[in-house]
């Protein structure tokens, strides 16, 4: 598949050269770009409103929302409580979904490869470097597996994907641990870097006996090799949307703080291992009030009429309940120059 574009400024729904201001821009996450730009198509029919969203991963956006160039940032890995409040933000969550891994194993079908943690953690460590190596062949009886090494591939940006990736790889394994950790950016034992979601997937369909981590909507437009993945119960699984509600089916949302729920490595036999949520970031103070409600009407119309559009690309739409939450939190949270709330 060409893609000419990956990682750059990418324009989800077009702004015509006489754009309203009721256009809104933000930047950030590329694990939700697919259902965004969905939105976004889906809003521009509706309302004649335009978003512009670029696709630069979470700590671009972060950084982004901070320096008050765009109108809202977003990233897969929740900000802590303490950040948010030093820098006059809210956070609040939009979609769900899973990180799967992919492979690039010629003679394989999508799907039948089974990996567990463990050994997904020792290939990221670099100590697993055959395609047939024992730990592989072990889960994996009657496959033919090639004696090909394997290339690494991870994220070169600040990456909530890679935040995801490497807590769940964390939990599993004491020694990605010490010697990696978890984070938007960590420093890798191997690999190849590619930037965004986008950059990883091409890299791995480009390089033979490559593996990585995508968001599970690229690995299925992609048709890309995913693997099942064995979860905390024990179970091997495919990767699909109601293996990641299994996984968010017990959250503590109303419970923590800046809704900051981590879903990786979740109990429950149908729970995907690597479920993940993104966040949108806006200013508790709106310097422009007009264009603080424009992004409040998007998710709010997004919550309202994009779930069967999320069920479609394979993500999980938060449930109602949540979506309540997060909108009587905007009363009190999100006001204009003067403090009146803009919701």
């Amino acid at each position: 598949m060409r893609m000419k574009h990956l990682f750059a400024s990418i324009a989800i729904a077009a702004i015509s050269i006489g754009a309203q201001a009721a256009d809104i821009t933000g930047a950030g996450a590329t694990f939700p770009y697919p259902i965004y730009a969905k939105w976004a198509e889906m809003y521009k029919k509706s309302s004649g409103n335009g978003l512009n969203y670029q696709s630069v991963g979470s700590g671009a956006g972060i950084k982004q929302i901070k320096a008050k160039t765009v109108d809202f940032g977003a990233s897969d890995m929740p900000l802590p409580a303490d950040e948010l409040n030093a820098s006059g933000l809210f956070q609040f969550p939009a979609i769900m979904g899973g990180v799967v891994p992919v492979v690039n194993v010629p003679g394989l079908a999508p799907g039948q490869l089974k990996l567990t943690g463990a050994v997904l953690a020792d290939i990221y460590l670099g100590k697993i470097t055959k395609w047939n190596a024992p730990q592989i062949a072990a889960l994996n009886p009657g496959v033919k597996l090639p004696a090909d090494d394997i290339t690494v591939v991870r994220r070169a940006d600040s990456s909530g994907t890679s935040f995801l990736w490497t807590d769940y790889l964390s939990q599993v394994s004491p020694e990605f641990k010490s010697k990696i950790g978890a984070g938007t950016t960590v420093k890798w034992a191997v690999g190849v870097g590619g930037k965004g979601n986008e950059g990883v997937a091409a890299n791995v369909q480009r390089i033979k006996g490559s593996i990585g981590y995508v968001e599970w909507a690229y690995a299925k437009r992609n048709k890309m090799q995913h693997t099942q993945l064995q979860n905390k119960d024990g179970a091997f699984l495919q990767p699909d949307d109601e293996a990641f509600k299994a996984a968010a089916s017990g959250a503590n949302w109303s419970g923590t703080p800046g809704y900051a729920v981590v879903l990786t490595n979740q109990p429950g036999k149908a729970s995907w291992p690597i479920t993940g949520v993104s966040y949108i970031l806006v200013h508790k103070s709106q310097a422009d009030g007009n264009r603080g409600k424009e992004v409040l009407k998007f998710f709010d119309w997004a919550y309202k009429n994009g779930d069967a559009a999320a069920v479609e690309l394979d993500y999980v739409p938060m449930p109602d309940s949540v979506t309540k939450l997060v909108q009587d939190a905007w009363r009190g949270n999100v006001k204009d120059a003067s403090g009146k709330a803009i919701w």
